[in-house]
């Protein structure tokens, strides 16, 4: 008797984990189509963020009050810690945006792939911890990775400001990451990407009476697509794989995103990059992922909380 029911349970746990990994990949998946909007929309990189942030706070309430979750923090310096990392999303966003307008999705997407090195800086820096030599030569992989996928060191081509741009996206992520870890430790992420998303809204909306875009309906369409869709339900899925999926297992698949991103901007953009460009983010994502897998060593109290 106790044999059969501790093969249902096992057989159980292995569907779970089945489903959420199933959960995981398509959240990756819808994050790394995200980036093809900025294509797709004919606005600039900071309405797209707001009409990003403004549907996904609906959706992400909507979801709140249906699990009857509550959004009230136990600590007032946590809202000032909410404050800053909304402000510091809003930096994340418009930045990688503007990495694939102005130059391709797969230079955004490649460039923004740097975060985890910014991260073995970060997290040493932050909790005074000890810089190790391996993390440095990890960071000169990757920057080597970075300036194969430049055709020259100048401002007047529009590569290399699409890496900076990127570059800048890679880093305020990993600054967001680390700073989320102590608030995923405390409050549900659902709570935490609520909070961060109303933020932003209320940080970039009066870039809307300033900007005044043509909002029309298909512009309105995408943006209800890219808030919803590849926001608060990637989150959500993202989210619901945690529940039986390791952080460490989730991040290395995380490290699809550019390939789905990259792939779909060759099919739907007619985007395709250069062998340079490959070669460059064969590197940078080399980098990416030994770093992600290096991260698993760590207690996983240090382990960094990821919203995208």
């Amino acid at each position: 008797m106790n044999s059969c029911l501790n093969d249902t349970r096992s057989n159980s746990l292995i569907m779970n984990n089945k489903s959420n990994l199933i959960y995981i990949h398509s959240a990756v998946f819808l994050f790394g189509l995200a980036g093809l909007f900025a294509k797709l929309i004919d606005l600039s990189s900071t309405i797209i963020v707001l009409g990003r942030v403004t549907f996904a706070t609906l959706a992400l309430g909507i979801t709140l009050l249906i699990l009857k979750q509550s959004i009230k923090l136990s600590k007032q310096k946590d809202y000032f810690l909410m404050i800053v990392t909304g402000f510091i999303l809003v930096i994340h966003w418009v930045s990688f945006f503007q990495a694939i307008k102005t130059s391709t999705v797969a230079i955004g997407l490649l460039s923004f792939s740097t975060f985890p090195v910014f991260s073995t800086f970060l997290e040493p820096l932050l909790f005074k911890e000890k810089l190790k030599l391996k993390a440095l030569i990890v960071a000169l992989i990757s920057f080597s990775g970075v300036v194969m996928i430049i055709p020259t060191l100048h401002l007047n081509n529009n590569i290399t400001p699409g890496v900076l741009w990127g570059v800048l996206s890679g880093f305020t992520f990993a600054l967001l990451s680390i700073l989320n870890r102590k608030l995923v430790a405390q409050y549900s992420a659902l709570v935490v990407a609520f909070y961060q998303d109303f933020i932003a809204f209320l940080i970039l909306l009066p870039l809307l009476f300033i900007e005044k875009p043509p909002l029309n309906s298909t512009n309105i369409l995408l943006l209800v697509l890219l808030g919803i869709v590849f926001t608060a339900v990637a989150h959500s899925l993202f989210i619901r794989g945690l529940s039986t999926i390791k952080a460490q297992t989730a991040s290395i698949i995380a490290n699809l995103e550019p390939v789905y991103g990259i792939i779909f901007a060759v099919i739907i953009l007619s985007e395709v990059p250069t062998v340079r460009v490959i070669i460059g983010g064969t590197i940078i994502l080399g980098a990416a992922l030994y770093s992600t897998i290096n991260a698993g060593n760590l207690p996983t109290s240090k382990k960094r909380g990821i919203i995208r």
